[in-house]
């Protein structure tokens, strides 16, 4: 995607394909830096650190991470301990996992001196591939977008199409383009007069910080508001509908996404505001079928949510990125980083092969009758 007329994608391998770069997204939208990760230990530290987020981002940089572990050591023992300190990173998304295994199921009957360009192979396979299914979702996407906009009262049809959206589901959260603001994207792109309310997504703001910066970047109307406006702007006929990732799927339909998501689905439901979920296959976890008891939740510090980073605006220091602390001395902070939203709740999936039904049914119709575990 674009920041500032250039193309850029979030994870690269550098030259010489013995290291990733990266951008690192705890700098957004202040400064714009990039990374370079040469060890395991300095991918997974990217994940955890949240220097890379986003379910299929993770996913991808887990892979990499597979790869700068076999240049230090392609025997069995390193592979398996570079696998479990990888997937022991971030619990909640599914996508990490799913990229692992893959990684470790092509090399693991290879000859060591194979298994390097192995694995490079299959992550950049990997990374491709997220981009070609997040560009097909915002294909999909873009037509209901269309067809939403089409059916609106005549007098409103001139006026912007308004979407919500919580979290950051952007090209930062994936290799390019996105899931849930890919079809943000093609509907901009293709001259659709769209507007963005964009959720600032405490604890870590990255609606306001990483939603922002991509779409002001590429050019797209947009609103920054605070968490709780979601139901107001509802309530008074400002959303036409609300998008939004997952890190997680059921097979039944269950989605689990940043903190504050299932608030956005009931308030939608509520007012008769379409709530869409776009997701990758990499993010459909078929071994599980109930969400809200069996998605692992990750516990986040909670200094998260007792201070906040931003810049300084003014005096001797404006212009420094600084954390401040929010509350009184002494007061507990808890911080889960996500929650479910039950089927009922989702008015559709967006795949990359096409639109579903929250359920079973309608995942199996996508994917076929066969268990994916």
């Amino acid at each position: 995607m674009n920041i500032d007329g250039t193309a850029w994608r979030t994870i690269w391998l550098e030259p010489g394909g013995c290291s990733v770069g990266v951008i690192d997204q705890t700098q957004l939208p202040h400064r714009f830096t990039t990374r370079s990760l040469r060890t395991c230990e300095d991918a997974a530290e990217a994940i955890r650190s949240m220097v890379v987020r986003g379910a299929p981002l993770i996913g991808v940089t887990g892979a990499y991470g597979l790869m700068l572990a076999l240049q230090q050591d392609p025997g069995d023992a390193a592979l398996e301990a570079a696998f479990d300190q990888l997937n022991s990173t971030r619990p909640t998304a599914v996508n990490l996992r799913w990229a692992l295994e893959r990684v470790r199921d092509r090399v693991a009957a290879l000859p060591q001196a194979g298994r390097v360009e192995a694995a490079r192979e299959e992550a950049e396979a990997i990374a491709e591939e997220d981009v070609a299914m997040c560009e097909a979702i915002g294909n999909h996407g873009l037509e209901i977008f269309r067809q939403l906009a089409a059916a609106r009262p005549a007098e409103r049809r001139d006026s912007p199409f308004q979407v919500l959206t919580h979290c950051n589901a952007g090209w930062l959260a994936t290799v390019d383009w996105g899931t849930a603001l890919a079809p943000i994207y093609k509907a901009h792109r293709a001259g659709l007069n769209i507007h963005v309310w964009v959720d600032e997504t405490r604890p870590r703001n990255q609606g306001a910080s990483l939603t922002a910066f991509e779409l002001g970047r590429e050019g797209v109307p947009h609103t920054v508001v605070v968490d709780n406006a979601g139901g107001h702007l509802m309530q008074h006929g400002l959303v036409d509908a609300v998008i939004v990732g997952t890190d997680r799927t059921t097979r039944t339909g269950d989605v689990c996404n940043k903190i504050g998501t299932y608030l956005k689905a009931l308030a939608a439901h509520d007012n008769g505001v379409p709530f869409y979920v776009a997701l990758p296959a990499s993010t459909i976890d078929w071994t599980l079928s109930d969400g809200l008891t069996a998605i692992p939740i990750e516990a986040r510090s909670a200094e998260e949510v007792t201070h906040i980073q931003g810049r300084i605006c003014s005096g001797t220091a404006a212009g420094e990125i600084a954390t401040v602390q929010l509350t009184p001395d002494g007061s507990a902070g808890f911080n889960p980083a996500f929650d479910v939203t039950p089927a009922r709740l989702v008015t559709a999936l967006i795949t990359e092969r096409g639109v579903a039904p929250a359920s079973e049914a309608g995942l199996r119709g996508l994917y076929g009758g066969a268990d994916q575990s």
